[in-house]
């Protein structure tokens, strides 16, 4: 049943993500300081700034409720694919394993503890352009790789408070310290932007 609610949404997000309009808040800098829609990025203490009126900043080290719990370093406990993933982030270090064993380990663990997990992987999966399910690989930069992503993040909406925390947004999410090249992380800025708007938005609606 819970497959089924997931493979329904997983469909209806895909065609509701083809008309979405997105647009990136761009980051400028000036006179040495970063702004976003004109606010400020960092406060005088140089620490990151969670929200304004024009926008909230994910980050899992911000204070900011709704800044850390939309982060895929929070812990959140949802199935995917059979398996019980313990945050978002545990797929994105998960995926650069070859080894399906050694996968399903990182699988377990969540938050700063799966994203240190890179540092056990004897693959770099950034000499290939290939990340890897279950031991059969995926093009980073594909449509197969956008698909599973997608599939990811609706599945981790089946969480109630992962899901509640999206349809609580009312600004649009930035992610100010991500990085921007595909060649170097597995979802930058821009995808991740895209994605969380994106899924806000639909829950909005599929949740009247």
């Amino acid at each position: 049943m819970a497959e089924n609610k997931v493979l329904s949404e997983l469909n209806q997000f895909k065609e509701f993500k083809k008309n979405f309009k997105f647009e990136q808040m761009p980051l400028e800098e000036i006179n040495g300081e970063l702004f976003c829609a004109d606010r400020p990025i960092y406060d005088s203490a140089g620490e990151l700034i969670g929200e304004c009126d024009r926008w909230i900043n994910v980050a899992i080290k911000i204070k900011s409720p709704l800044s850390r719990i939309l982060s895929n370093l929070f812990p959140y406990t949802f199935e995917f694919r059979g398996f019980q993933l313990q945050s978002i982030e545990g797929f994105f270090q998960g995926v650069k394993f070859k080894n399906p064993d050694t996968q399903k380990y990182v699988f377990a663990y969540s938050g700063i503890n799966a994203y240190f997990m890179k540092g056990a992987s004897d693959y770099r999966w950034q000499d290939e352009g290939n990340i890897y399910w279950q031991g059969s690989p995926i093009k980073r930069d594909s449509a197969e790789y956008e698909d599973i992503v997608d599939e990811l993040y609706i599945s981790a909406a089946q969480n109630p408070l992962f899901r509640q925390a999206l349809k609580n947004v009312d600004r649009p999410l930035i992610h100010s310290i991500g990085q921007t090249d595909k060649n170097i992380t597995l979802f930058t800025r821009y995808e991740y932007e895209r994605e969380v708007n994106c899924l806000s938005a639909f829950l909005k609606t599929v949740d009247k």
